[in-house]
């Protein structure tokens, strides 16, 4: 264990009765909690100053290195509240190693996994009472690291600050679980090779707004990414991995292959999938096989997944070219639902948890 104390600054709170009208329906990302956490690291003598103080803005000098390089790395996850009234987290230790793997791209400081949970849980166990209580509502939590050393170099800097802030949240596409249209971008490249497409960075998200935006002038909820070097071979969507279901019940998604996140989600659902034993492949896919699949009857459901939205059906696929792929009134597939019920489930704690996912939140910021 990492030999680390946090200190606690006690935030004004917000009064009780507007944080009950804020859970009533928080939406994604648009409310804070009352605290935040703050871990400082620097070259010398590594992390120190493990603070848990009110939620508010950092004070920032105009050179700090994260503002000119970049030099910055996120997760996703949530707290989840069981009928029991108990708060849980699912996986927060995959969270943090995805975390160091970003760091090492980033050449950003490596965070002890013991560390990076225990911060989770000291900022969830003081705003605990911000855990919704409704359906489909989690506590989104977003740890985060940033380069904050001033100065004007090309270099990794030797001063970060890791972070974590917290949100109540509600469904992530307006109107809950319900098929979307995705846009094909034929101009854009969300990575390339032996890039930072494996990390979770913000400027793999950034590169991605622009074509995102197109994606919704063209009515569609998300966009779909392909490989720069072969445009036919499928990578990810903008923010949320790719699965395609066979007639016969396989399933299909991309390769890890440098280029795309190794989203908790995706692996979550492999791992269900084959417990049930079912075939997935994890291989290169192209949209050519994707058409060609629903237009023979060999692939009959087709679903994104992540963190924020979990499981979303796809019904279409476009381009310039037009409409590429049409599920019509198949999606959503049985499977592709059944499998969101089960991963819910587990999360929510209405379904037992026999892969030991789940992590119960206790006061003091510890977990069971």
């Amino acid at each position: 264990m990492t030999d680390l104390t946090f200190t606690h600054t006690e935030a004004s709170r917000l009064p009780a009765a507007e944080r009950l009208a804020i859970l009533e329906d928080p939406g994604f990302g648009k409310r804070f909690t009352d605290h935040m956490v703050s871990i400082i690291w620097d070259r010398e003598i590594g992390w120190h100053d493990a603070e848990v103080v009110p939620y508010g803005p950092i004070p920032m000098d105009p050179a700090s290195s994260v503002l000119h390089y970049g030099q910055e790395i996120f997760e996703g996850m949530k707290a989840y509240r069981h009928p029991n009234g108990d708060i849980v987290t699912f996986r927060p230790e995959a969270n943090a190693k995805r975390l160091n793997e970003s760091a090492r791209r980033l050449a950003l400081p490596e965070l002890p996994v013991d560390l990076f949970v225990r911060a989770v849980n000291e900022l969830i166990a003081i705003d605990a009472e911000w855990v919704p209580r409704g359906s489909d509502q989690s506590l989104y939590l977003r740890p985060f690291m940033i380069s904050d050393e001033s100065f004007l170099g090309v270099r990794a800097a030797e001063r970060a600050r890791f972070m974590v802030i917290a949100s109540p949240a509600g469904p992530y596409f307006t109107g809950g679980v319900k098929p979307v249209s995705i846009w094909l971008s034929e101009s854009h490249s969300r990575a390339g090779h032996g890039g930072t497409g494996a990390a979770k960075c913000g400027g793999n998200y950034a590169a991605s707004l622009l074509p995102t935006r197109v994606a919704q002038e063209h009515g569609c909820a998300q966009v779909l990414f392909t490989d720069s070097n072969t445009p036919d071979t499928i990578d990810e969507l903008g923010g949320m991995n790719l699965f395609l279901v066979r007639a016969d019940g396989t399933l299909i998604t991309p390769r890890l292959n440098g280029n795309i996140l190794a989203g908790i989600t995706r692996d979550s659902l492999i791992r269900l999938a084959k417990d049930h034993g079912r075939e997935v492949e994890e291989r290169e896919v192209t949209v050519s096989e994707w058409q060609a699949g629903v237009a023979d009857g060999s692939i009959v459901e087709a679903f994104a997944c992540g963190t924020a939205a979990v499981i979303t059906p796809i019904a279409r696929l476009e381009s310039e070219r037009g409409v590429l792929v049409d599920f019509g009134d198949q999606a959503p597939g049985e499977l592709t639902m059944s499998l969101r019920e089960e991963l819910t489930g587990i999360q929510f704690g209405t379904v037992e948890d026999r892969f030991g996912w789940v992590s119960r939140v206790v006061t003091g910021g510890t977990t069971e």
